[in-house]
C-alpha cells in the first residue's frame, strides 16, 4: 500500500512538473545575415551588427554606425531607441547614439575619476547606464552627463556572465547567482545559477539560456519554467513582449509564448 501511494505521489510530481513548462508556437522564420542581432522593437525595426557596424533596419531603410578607432563592438543595447549604447570593451569606452545612429555622447572610462575598468554595461533611465566595475566587482548606475555614480551595489562574489536591464531594474547573471537590483541599487532577490549562461528581459519578465534550452521567470516571481522549444542550436536569443526571437545558422525564428 505504501509503495502504491509513493508511486502515485511520484506520478503526480512528474505531471505537475510537466505542466510547469511554457508552450511556444513558431509563427515565422526568415533568412537573416548578421554577426549579432541586438533587438527587434514592436514596430519591426531590427538592430544588428554586421562587419563591426551597427545597423538599424526599418522597412527598406538602413542606418549604419561604425567607429573603427574603438575596435570591435562588444555589445549594444537598443532598449531606449533614442539613446542606444554601444560598448567597446577593448578601449573601455561607450558611445551613445540617437535614433538616427548619430553619436551624441562618448564615455571614455579611461579618463574618469576614479578610473573604471568596465566589463559589462546595460541601459538605465534618463542619462544613466548600468556598468559593472571589474576592479571593484560592483554594479554601478553611472550618470554620463554629470560623470557621477548615482548608486552602487555591494561587491559581487563571482564573475559576471551577462547583464540585462530596463528603466527600473537590473539583472546580473554571475557564475554562481542571478541577482536582481532596483533603481536604487538595493537587492531585490538572489537565486542560484543552475548552469545559465545568458539573460534577456522584457517587461520585467526574464528568459535565461542553459545549453540549448530557454527558461522563463515571470514578473514578481522567482520560479523558473522551461520553454517548449526544441531542436535548435541557439546562437542568440532575445524577447520583445511575448515573442521570443532565436537566431541560429543565418535563420531568425519567431516564437509566440503561450502564457496563461
Amino acid at each position: 500500500m505504501k509503495q502504491l501511494l509513493y508511486l502515485l505521489l511520484l506520478l503526480l510530481t512528474f505531471s505537475t512538473n510537466a505542466q510547469e513548462s511554457i508552450s511556444a508556437e513558431l509563427i515565422d522564420k526568415i533568412e537573416f545575415k548578421a554577426d549579432s542581432i541586438i533587438g527587434i522593437d514592436n514596430f519591426g525595426t531590427t538592430f544588428y551588427t554586421l562587419n563591426n557596424t551597427l545597423i538599424k533596419k526599418q522597412e527598406d531603410q538602413l542606418l549604419k554606425y561604425s567607429n573603427v578607432q574603438l575596435g570591435t563592438i562588444t555589445s549594444a543595447n537598443s532598449f531606449n531607441p533614442l539613446k542606444i549604447n554601444v560598448f567597446y570593451k577593448a578601449f573601455n569606452t561607450v558611445t551613445i547614439l540617437d535614433n538616427r545612429l548619430a553619436e551624441i555622447y562618448k564615455i571614455d572610462f579611461n579618463q574618469t575619476e576614479p578610473y573604471k575598468n568596465v566589463s559589462n554595461i546595460s541601459t538605465g533611465s534618463d542619462n544613466t547606464i548600468w556598468v559593472f566595475n571589474q576592479d571593484l566587482m560592483q554594479l554601478e548606475l553611472y550618470d554620463y552627463k554629470t560623470k557621477t555614480v548615482r548608486t552602487k551595489t555591494l561587491p559581487i562574489e563571482s564573475n559576471v556572465l551577462d547583464i540585462a536591464s530596463n528603466y527600473n531594474s537590473c539583472w546580473l547573471l554571475t557564475k554562481n547567482h542571478l541577482y536582481k537590483y532596483n533603481y536604487f541599487g538595493s537587492l531585490v532577490y538572489k537565486m542560484p545559477n543552475n548552469g545559465y549562461t545568458s539573460i534577456k528581459e522584457s517587461n520585467e519578465n526574464i528568459i535565461l539560456k542553459k545549453d540549448n534550452k530557454l527558461f522563463y521567470i515571470a514578473k514578481n516571481t522567482e520560479t523558473t519554467k522551461p520553454l517548449n522549444i526544441t531542436n535548435l542550436l541557439i546562437s542568440q536569443f532575445f524577447v520583445t513582449n511575448q515573442i521570443v526571437y532565436i537566431y541560429t545558422d543565418k535563420v531568425l525564428y519567431h516564437y509566440q509564448l503561450k502564457l496563461k
